[in-house]
């Protein structure tokens, strides 16, 4: 990495929904980013730049090559990703880019070999991995001797935003944009490598991309579990459940419960309250940037999880079990 600075200039590109909740938490939480430039298409763009005292590029092109830009956060439909991340590369910029990294195993794989061999920092906002639950689960689950199963689902309200319908840019309904969250979580608690999928897709609410999926997943060891992600009705929660020998751990990341149960007995365990995901992870990627701490999600995350989700889609369309 480059030079440790004492305040890292950092520019977003897409200060929609979710860009301009980046924006507003360097603004307010991170002491060591400064947010000096955004891009945006619309005149919203030159609007929020002038709410937020920063300079509006109507072009995310002119923002990468803005000299006084050090480092870039792209959150973005997936569809331009390749394109944009490239350019950051090549700018030497390191990049945290918003997931779903791609909409291809092979370019979120173009992606990560461009960064690697530029010498430049790439780090994904896989951040659920930041969640108390997730967390916790993580930590509990040697306290249930040997996995051997498990069982994870998402549930989310209809997506609202236009371009999450529309093939050109989403590239994928729930199994990019929800389910991606969820592999990456289970890689995370486990430890483990998911080595075949076998799913369905199914449209309920939504015309052209998937808001219903649900997948056979085997990881390594033999482990064996359900994944069955959906954004159908209004009752959001993130349960996640894990089967041992000597027990069970479950936990639901909405609602920040986790449970133990062993021997008839089931056991809340008391964890801290909900943060915001999004804070820790600019903590971790300053300190990244400021080498003081190893990437906290490299590239390589990121294509792991692509992957994942691209395997559950090939297995909807020809059927049956799907390698990763």
């Amino acid at each position: 990495m480059t030079a440790q600075k004492a305040c890292w200039q950092v520019g977003i590109i897409g200060t929609g929904k979710h860009g301009s909740r980046y924006a507003r938490h360097i603004l307010t939480d991170i002491d060591d980013l400064e947010l000096v430039a955004i891009s945006r298409r619309s005149e919203t763009g030159k609007e929020q730049a002038s709410q937020w005292g920063c300079r509006w590029h109507k072009k995310w092109q002119d923002l990468v090559d803005d000299p006084e830009v050090d480092c870039i956060i792209a959150t973005l439909p997936p569809a331009i990703n390749e394109t944009v991340a490239k350019a950051c590369a090549m700018a030497a910029k390191p990049l945290l880019l918003e997931k779903p990294m791609a909409v291809s195993s092979a370019q979120a794989l173009s992606i990560h070999t461009c960064f690697t061999r530029q010498g430049v920092g790439l780090t994904i906002g896989q951040t659920l991995r930041y969640n108390r639950v997730i967390q916790t689960l993580r930590n509990e689950l040697p306290s249930i001797g040997t996995l051997h199963s498990f069982t994870a689902d998402q549930r989310l309200e209809p997506a609202t935003l236009p371009w999450l319908d529309d093939p050109a840019q989403a590239g994928a309904g729930v199994t990019f944009h929800s389910a991606v969250h969820v592999f990456d979580a289970l890689r995370l608690i486990t430890g483990l490598e998911v080595v075949r999928v076998m799913a369905r897709i199914r449209c309920v609410q939504s015309r052209r991309l998937e808001d219903h999926l649900a997948a056979l997943v085997e990881m390594e060891n033999g482990v064996v579990g359900t994944v069955d992600c959906s954004k159908i009705g209004p009752a959001r929660s993130g349960r996640f459940e894990f089967v041992g020998d000597k027990g069970s751990v479950s936990g639901d990341q909405v609602h920040n419960i986790v449970e133990q149960t062993h021997d008839h007995k089931r056991q809340e365990i008391a964890i801290d309250d909900p943060v915001n995901t999004i804070v820790p992870l600019l903590k971790d990627w300053s300190a990244f940037l400021n080498g003081q701490r190893l990437n906290p999600i490299p590239g390589e995350e990121g294509v792991k999880a692509v992957q994942i989700c691209e395997a559950c889609l090939r297995s909807a369309e020809k059927g049956g079990w799907q390698e990763v």
